[in-house]
Formats: C-alpha cells, structure tokens, sequence
C-alpha cells in the first residue's frame, strides 16, 4: 500500500510533465509536429519582420557593419 501512494504522490507532483509528454508522444506520431514547425516558423517571420520595421536604422547599420567584414 505504501508503494502505491508514493506512486500516487508522484504522479501528483509531476502530472504537468507526464501530460507534457502524453501530448508529445500524440504529436509526434501523428505528425502534428510537422504542423507546429510550420506555425512557428510563420511566428518567427512575423517577429523578425515587425523587429526590423520598427528598427530600421538599427537593422541597417548592423547589416553594414557585417556586410563590410567580408
């Protein structure tokens, strides 16, 4: 009995990480993964786009600079 509620206690204490990986088991064999990349790829885009639009100077001078190295 004792063995079950130190199992009890466990699974309590790291249930975010057993459904955590429940999920990426999910996701992973159903290919979903490939789905997710894609969003956060798009997301990534969207970032950098709206950083170098709001620092354009910044962005330009950056660019020289590395530019000018080769």
């Amino acid at each position: 009995m004792n063995d079950f509620n130190n199992f009890k206690n466990f699974c309590l204490e790291h249930k975010g990480a057993i459904i955590g990986g429940l999920i990426a088991i999910i996701i992973a064999c159903t290919g979903l993964y490939k789905l997710f990349l894609v969003f956060i790829v798009i997301a990534a885009g969207i970032w950098v786009g709206n950083y170098v639009q709001r620092n354009k100077e910044f962005v330009k001078e950056k660019l020289k600079s590395f530019i000018d190295k080769f």
